[in-house]
Parts: C-alpha cells; sequence; structure tokens
C-alpha cells in the first residue's frame, strides 16, 4: 500500500453538537484545508476532514478513480455527521466546492449552510474538448501546484494531472451545474479575483444558478487560489464561523464567559488523523 503524503492525512475531531465536514480539491489533499480544520475544532465544532481517494498519494493512484469515487467519501462522512450532530454544515475548496454544491443538492434542508472557497464549476478552454480523446494517449499532463500569493507556502498536492481523473471531474462538474436551482441552503461563497486555476466567472455562474436567497459573496483581494493557506485564510476562518454561529447558535455555547474556548468532548489529543479508510491541483 502507498504511504500517504506527510500532511496529507485525514483530520477528524469530536466536538459538540453542531458538526462541519470540509471538502478538498482535485489533486489536492487535506492539508489545504487543514489550518480551517483546525481553528473550527478550537471552537467547538465536531469537524470531519477526509482524504478523497485517488489522492495524497501519487498522481498514479488517480488514474483508477472517478467523481463517484470522490463522492461516496464525502456522502459517507456527511451521513456520519449527521447521525452524530444536530446540525451540520459542509465546506468545500475548488473541485471540494462542487462536491459540497452536490451534497446540498442531495440531501436539501439537512444541510444547514454550505460555505465555498473558489468553487470550479467548469473545465474551460480547449482541454474540456481534447479531454476525452487526449486521455487514452497521454496519460497526465503538468499540474499546477501552489497556486498561492503569500511567500513560502506550498500546497501538498501532485505535480501531475491524471487525465482520467480529470475527464471525470468535468462530468462531474456537468452533473453538478445541471442540478444547482436544487440548491436552497444558506451560502457563503469566497473566491479570488485572481485565480489561476479556476476563472472568477465559475463563482458568478454558481450564484446566478442556485435557489439560495441567504447569499454572501466575499472577494479575496490578497490571495490567489488556494486561498484557505494564502494572505486571506484567516478571514474564510472567520466569516465562516460567523456563518455557522449565526445559523446554528448553539456552536457558540462552548465558549466560556471569559470568552475563552472550550472544546467539549475530547481533548487536543482526540483529535483522531488516520489512515484513508476505504488543479490544476487544488481544483
Amino acid at each position: 500500500m502507498v504511504p500517504v503524503l506527510p500532511g496529507a492525512e485525514p483530520y477528524r475531531h469530536e466536538g459538540g453538537e453542531v458538526g462541519v465536514l470540509l471538502c478538498h480539491g482535485f489533486t489536492g489533499s487535506p492539508q489545504s484545508l487543514r489550518p480551517w480544520a483546525e481553528y473550527l475544532a478550537e471552537r467547538g465544532l465536531t469537524v470531519s476532514l477526509p482524504l478523497l481517494p485517488g489522492h495524497g498519494t501519487r498522481w498514479e493512484d488517480m488514474q483508477l478513480t472517478g467523481w463517484q469515487d470522490w463522492y461516496a467519501e464525502v456522502d459517507r462522512e456527511l451521513r456520519a455527521l449527521l447521525e452524530r450532530c444536530a446540525q451540520v454544515f459542509v465546506f468545500g475548496l475548488s473541485m471540494g466546492g462542487a462536491l459540497t454544491l452536490r451534497l446540498a443538492e442531495r440531501y436539501g434542508d439537512r444541510i444547514s449552510g454550505i460555505v465555498i472557497v473558489n468553487p470550479a464549476n467548469k473545465v474551460h478552454g480547449l482541454a474540456a474538448y481534447a479531454l476525452p480523446v487526449l486521455r487514452h494517449v497521454v496519460p497526465s499532463v503538468p499540474g499546477i501546484v501552489s497556486d498561492i500569493k503569500k511567500e513560502g507556502v506550498e500546497e501538498v498536492g501532485y505535480p501531475r494531472i491524471p487525465l482520467h481523473a480529470a475527464h471525470s471531474m468535468r462530468r462531474f462538474y456537468q452533473v453538478v451545474d445541471g442540478d444547482l436551482p436544487q440548491v436552497t441552503q444558506p451560502v457563503l461563497l469566497l473566491h479570488s479575483p485572481q485565480d489561476h486555476v479556476v476563472p472568477p466567472v465559475d463563482s458568478a455562474r454558481i450564484l446566478s444558478r442556485v435557489s439560495s436567497t441567504d447569499v454572501t459573496e466575499i472577494l479575496l483581494e490578497q490571495s490567489y487560489h488556494v486561498a484557505t493557506l494564502d494572505h486571506d485564510a484567516d478571514r474564510i476562518f472567520e466569516e465562516s464561523h460567523a456563518f455557522v454561529l449565526r445559523l446554528a447558535p448553539a456552536a457558540g455555547k462552548e465558549a466560556t464567559d471569559s470568552g475563552e474556548i472550550q472544546v467539549p468532548g475530547q481533548s487536543r489529543q482526540g483529535d483522531q488523523v488516520g489512515q484513508q479508510e476505504g488543479t490544476a491541483t487544488g481544483g
């Protein structure tokens, strides 16, 4: 069995009655969302950040997976949170944003709200038309790793894009886009005007097609694609937590009167960092 790349391990934390599922991007790993997950855990939330099948090891492993595998993983994690928690939110970056939207389309009001960062909606340009044929000729092309404005920060992801998987991702975006009107939950969408992986037009189309009436859009002026590791990371963390508190007031009851944060349930040592059960990087 191929070992998981250092930092790419899944992350779980047992907290209170409000849960958050986080979905990472195409060819990326939980590392891109780990600081966000830990921020939420420190504020008493139950957190699940799974590693998608075919990710976090070597790019060749992705050739054997497709969107149904990636979706099945987050679907399984969501079901576990729904059994464990009174309210559940789903957050996602890039393709993880598309996974978030698909869960929202399928689960309706069982999901209390969604937060999506630089969500992907389409494979653009000539690549979209070449993929069906090119994937049978060339196994992979160079990836776009660490599209991050902040100096000295790197994303743990694949240096190459496996084209069979990319073709499956393209079909997945078509499925998600077709059902966007079924998204009715409160939405917080944060996106970077300067993004070298997913163009801002994807966010605009998503906002134009969802049926949600409670919608907030925030521009991340100081970040590129992997904004959760970039200059605007703190703003993403704070805005998403405020979003949860507004829609699930019980999430704030873990804070003491003195303002100190207490994590209910397990201590920090109880955080579970396990091996996987069973973009463009960051795309």
